[in-house]
């Protein structure tokens, strides 16, 4: 096959990756942007298959690289048909893991192929093994510490761990440039690897589960300097270009999903977010008898003389699966003239973009969506405002309260509605583990239950309060 093919076609694929990924930026434009990036994939494994004679290589290698293709993708329909949203952010971490270690794993199969590789191959093969190993080893943890298996959700730090994490990442240099001074020596790659392997867990194990989403997009990001670099060490472009895209968007949506949660990126590359800045508050102190309890038929007379209401959407809605009976609440309180609109924050839930999933998997019109900084400044002219399973990013304390864990996170300012309706199972903590003075605020009331069940009691009360 020419060479002119080959790259028209890995051209076309990157460009499908492009819009693909332009694609996924808004919901309407997503499945489309998936189906986008899917083709180009396609594209590319046949670009590569047949750039490399696969075809030609006989039945034993066909019979191989099939089979694997086929296992692949048994195992990620499988996961993909299974998998509950709330459970993305383990299934992204454990995509990451699988893209770092082929990557560390095809890089280093390259190096004992090749009996005299250049300065190129050798230090791309050297990055690849570091990051890919960091990657992979660092997903793990992540995916652990979400799934709490063996590693507990809080953050395990002891003394000397920056340190030492420095020591680890000096020693891989120093084995890496090792190998590219000799690269028939393969116990030095085999260094680097599991050098690599510890300062990923090492670097992971000290963020708690609150911060758990913006490692992990981070280690996304890694996964795809990993691929890029892995893409150098085999003179594959379609792979560098890939890898690129993935590095870059992964490091955009850190900064972004860092700014949100009021961290710092240079703290997340470190290893160094672990939770424990400023003073948690006690509970009891913040409620102290001030929480008033509420019932369906109250929060249905409430809204029976409400003008405009604001639903903000949390991680219970997404666990109790509520957005479509959050939606039949909207419609019905549209129908009776009420003006609704959705508060989304940008970390709602586990991850960017969840609570945007959710409400469009419902059919919720996409202008109704509000982001934060847009919904925020019209609190003050809302009614009601229902919350649905949220906790820190409504929690007050972030915005008065300068010794708060929190302090200076951006919040939904639903505090500043007339009144707040808050749907929760109980008053336990959010991923920050501190309680919310806005459950005890003078213009809130909870409503106590499963979010799907307090929501389909709340539909019935409406049309009885209208009936």
């Amino acid at each position: 096959m020419s060479s002119t093919f080959i790259n028209l076609t890995y051209l076309v694929a990157s460009a499908l990756f492009i819009f693909g990924i332009r694609g996924l930026t808004h919901p309407r434009t997503a499945v489309r942007g998936n189906i986008l990036g899917a083709t180009g994939m396609l594209l590319a494994i046949i670009a590569t298959l047949l750039d490399q004679q696969v075809f030609g290589a006989g039945t034993q290698a066909l019979v191989w690289i099939f089979s694997g293709v086929i296992l692949g993708a048994t195992v990620g329909a499988t996961l993909a048909l299974r998998i509950e949203l709330t459970a993305m952010p383990e299934m992204v971490a454990l995509l990451n893991a699988f893209g770092g270690g082929a990557s560390a794993l095809v890089a280093g199969a390259v190096l004992v192929s090749d009996n005299d590789p250049s300065s190129q191959t050798t230090i791309a093969t050297v990055a690849s093994g570091i990051i890919g190993s960091v990657t992979f080893w660092g997903s793990v943890v992540a995916f652990d510490k979400l799934r709490g298996l063996l590693l507990p959700d809080q953050p395990v730090i002891f003394p000397g761990q920056q340190v030492l994490n420095g020591l680890l990442a000096i020693t891989a240099l120093g084995l890496g440039i090792m190998v590219v001074n000799e690269p028939a020596t393969l116990s030095f790659y085999v260094g680097v690897v599991v050098v690599a392997s510890l300062l990923g867990i090492l670097l992971t194990i000290p963020i708690g589960g609150a911060d758990m989403p913006v490692a992990i997009a981070l280690l996304n990001s890694y996964s795809g300097l990993a691929a890029a670099s892995t893409g150098f060490v085999l003179s594959n472009n379609i792979l560098i270009i890939t890898g690129s895209l993935v590095g870059a968007s992964g490091i955009i949506l850190t900064t972004i999903m860092c700014k949100a949660m009021n961290r710092s990126l240079l703290n997340v590359l470190v290893g160094a977010i672990a939770e424990g800045g400023g003073t948690k508050a006690d509970a009891d102190d913040v409620y102290a008898g001030r929480v008033k309890s509420t019932s369906a038929e109250e929060v249905a007379m409430l809204l029976d003389g409400a003008r405009r209401a604001v639903i903000v959407p949390g991680y219970g809605l997404a666990v109790s699966q509520a957005q479509h009976q959050v939606r039949d609440l909207a419609n019905l309180l549209e129908s009776q003239g009420v003006e609704v609109e959705y508060a989304i924050h940008p970390v709602a839930g586990r991850m960017p973009g969840h609570m945007n999933v959710l409400m469009a998997e419902a059919d919720v019109p996409y202008d109704k969506l509000r982001e934060m900084d847009d919904i925020n400044p019209t609190f003050e002219q809302t009614d009601v405002s229902i919350v649905i399973g949220a906790n820190d990013i409504v929690n007050p304390a972030a915005r008065n309260d300068p010794s708060s864990p929190i302090a200076g996170m951006p919040i939904l300012n639903v505090d500043q509605s007339r009144t707040v309706i808050v749907i929760k199972r109980s008053l336990s903590p959010g991923f920050a583990g501190i309680p919310n003075p806005l459950f005890a605020a003078d213009n809130a009331l909870m409503l106590f239950g499963d979010g799907k069940q307090a929501v389909l009691k709340l539909i019935t009360a409406v049309k009885e309060a209208s009936s």
